[in-house]
């Protein structure tokens, strides 16, 4: 067994422009086929478009409000919100709220910058 703290994960900047703090990936735990970890966003701002050509993800909003766009189709989230992004979808997400939106993002296989392909 495996347990770890958010507080342990250091933060940071992903190729799409997110703060991200690994929970569970293959740089922190002797992960196989998922990986979860912590994004924020700043108010007002967006992650950069980009997709994952092997990757599914789920993304799913602990606090702040966002707008998201997943292939051409675009949603309001908030907190409890979850949204799966499947393979090659080209995405991207905007906090549309006053304070930082902090959400949990698992992917599968775990992430990788290799497999983040920008718009």
């Amino acid at each position: 067994m495996i347990v770890l703290n958010l507080n342990d994960a250091k933060p940071f900047i992903t190729k799409d422009g997110s703060q991200i703090r690994s929970i569970l990936d293959r740089t922190t735990a002797p992960v196989q086929n998922q990986s979860l970890a912590q994004a924020t966003l700043a108010p007002g701002t967006a992650t950069q478009p980009h997709r994952h050509p092997h990757t599914e993800e789920i993304y799913y909003l602990l606090a702040g409000t966002a707008r998201i766009n997943v292939q051409n189709e675009t949603r309001d989230l908030g907190p409890l919100d979850a949204v799966l992004i499947p393979p090659d979808a080209l995405h991207h997400i905007t906090n549309t709220g006053s304070t930082p939106l902090v959400f949990l993002c698992c992917c599968a296989p775990p992430y990788s910058d290799k497999d983040t392909v920008m718009a």
